[in-house]
């Protein structure tokens, strides 16, 4: 719940935050006209990406404990880590530069005059975080050790994603409706921490899957065996294994992985400036 939490609190803040730029900036504009395109291309990112995941998700679920499955969930973790490491050093690096891009753009399409333009930008713009969204999800789902696809999401893992989104469009409508002060900086500096040890359990997990292929054969030996204690099969073992990649019996190479890559990303995120916002271009008139 907690994982699912974060990441459709994050993705979803940032989806709300492009859709209210570009509303914010075609009002400026005098261009209302534009906002039912934009509508349109957030509804149909939204529907592609949902029917995309739920496909991906039905065609593993029918390889259920095979080696099929072992690789998807592989390549899933590793494509989830490079996402979230990536979408986390760039929104600290470029975060306050996302409305005067989203804005450049937005004025390129009304020069055009194409209203598909700007239902295409749209379409983009929060067509990446709904794919980004859904390969977390999927991650999630097969990092779940009290789950498997083929046995359906666990209820409090929709509640929280539930719950992300609904926070994240009252904090997008706070700060650009009602004027709201909410440090944006700090506000993605601690989730882009969060998010990075998510992506360091998620390191962790395609590890012990390529060890267990044969793909990788060094570092096999446990640890310890924790099991007795927490197991990864109870709920507390299920939610820590989520949210830190704990391992009742974690393997060498699982364990110099996980603190190596925290140890790499964290200093290197805490090293990288907040990018300063550039100056405003001028508006175009409204036509």
């Amino acid at each position: 719940m907690i994982a699912s939490f974060v990441i459709f609190l994050r993705e979803g803040f940032e989806a709300a935050l492009i859709v209210s730029v570009l509303l914010s900036f075609l009002d400026r504009s005098g261009q209302r006209k534009y906002f039912k395109d934009v509508f349109v291309g957030v509804g149909s990112a939204i529907a592609v990406i949902t029917a995309v995941g739920i496909v991906i998700y039905l065609t593993v679920s029918g390889f259920v404990g095979s080696t099929g499955q072992t690789i998807f969930e592989t390549v899933t973790f590793l494509m989830a880590t490079v996402s979230l490491t990536y979408m986390t050093f760039w929104m600290r690096s470029h975060g306050r530069r996302i409305s005067l891009d989203l804005e450049e753009k937005g004025s390129e399409a009304l020069t055009s005059g194409s209203r598909f333009a700007m239902a295409l930008l749209a379409f983009l713009s929060v067509g990446r975080e709904g794919l980004e969204t859904m390969i977390f999800m999927l991650a999630i789902v097969f990092a779940s050790t009290s789950q498997s696809p083929v046995s359906g999401h666990s209820p409090w893992m929709i509640l929280g994603a539930v719950a992300g989104l609904g926070v994240s469009m009252v904090l997008a409508y706070a700060v650009f409706k009602l004027g709201a002060k909410i440090n944006l900086r700090r506000f993605f500096l601690v989730l882009g921490i969060v998010l990075l040890i998510f992506a360091a359990g998620l390191l962790v997990d395609a590890i012990e899957n390529m060890q267990q292929l044969g793909w990788i054969s060094v570092g096999m030996q446990p640890l310890w065996r924790s099991g007795s204690i927490i197991s990864e099969n109870s709920s507390l073992g299920d939610i820590l294994h989520v949210l830190f990649g704990y391992a009742q019996s974690p393997t060498v190479l699982q364990a110099i992985v996980w603190v190596g890559f925290l140890a790499v990303t964290l200093t290197l995120f805490a090293r990288t400036p907040s990018a300063r916002p550039a100056a405003k271009k001028p508006q175009p008139s409204s036509v």
